[in-house]
């Protein structure tokens, strides 16, 4: 048995749909400015690029139905909603085609942002780790399996109090989720448990304390948080 000098961390994991059991989370990947739309809100080019990526810490993760409190260190907390996809398999350097082998299930999931300290880096040419990778930052709904929903379609959306802020498509990807899988694999060799936020539609905008997000996709389970 191996001795720790202190109890390891507890297992990052996210609920599945309709089971006891949960998903094992590994490592969080984003990908950035995959709306055209958004790309032209965020001051960037729309054009088909390849797609970038960063991180967050799997422990950034939060169950739907949580409070979050308002984080640190910033006066601009912003909303991102995004399809996550959800990895069961391993492999590197696929093809869209191959990509989709790896692909476990879906989840609606919200990319929260510290935009102040994100605009500062950028400015910079520093990491964004400050504005996007830190405690709480990953809130996540159910996952649904692949064998209950092929891929999702339609529409995706997040209100705030009721108020509708954010409304696109999923077809409205500049990358679609098995070409973002087969990204993904040309840098890191991908392993179950793995998670990708698949990109924003436009409207991002600001969430304010005691305010109420629902984040949804049509086909999959809703996102409910508050932040306080």
């Amino acid at each position: 048995m191996t001795a720790y000098v202190f109890a390891p961390p507890a297992q990052a994991s996210a609920a599945v749909l309709d089971t006891d059991q949960r998903f094992p989370v590994r490592r969080i990947y984003c990908v950035g400015r995959n709306y055209a739309a958004h790309a032209r809100e965020m001051g960037a080019d729309p054009s088909r690029e390849a797609p970038f990526f960063f991180t967050k810490p799997a422990d950034a993760l939060v169950q739907s139905g949580s409070e979050i409190p308002y984080p640190s260190a910033t006066g601009a907390l912003h909303h991102e909603v995004e399809l996550v996809i959800a990895i069961g398999g391993a492999g590197e350097g696929l093809s869209p085609a191959q990509a989709d082998g790896l692909i476990w299930g879906w989840a609606v999931g919200v990319d929260l942002t510290r935009r102040d300290l994100q605009n500062a880096a950028k400015s910079k040419g520093h990491p964004w780790d400050s504005g996007k990778g830190f405690d709480r930052a990953a809130p996540l709904g159910p996952i649904t399996p692949k064998s209950r929903l092929a891929r999702p379609d339609g529409r995706i959306r997040l209100s705030i109090d009721g108020d509708l802020r954010q409304d696109g498509r999923l077809s409205d990807m500049i990358w679609n989720p098995y070409e973002i899988v087969a990204e993904a694999s040309k840098l890191w060799r991908l392993a179950p448990g793995d998670l990708i936020f698949t990109g924003t539609p436009e409207g991002v905008g600001p969430i304010e304390r005691s305010q109420r997000v629902l984040a949804e996709i049509d086909g999959l389970v809703p996102l409910r948080f508050a932040v306080i």
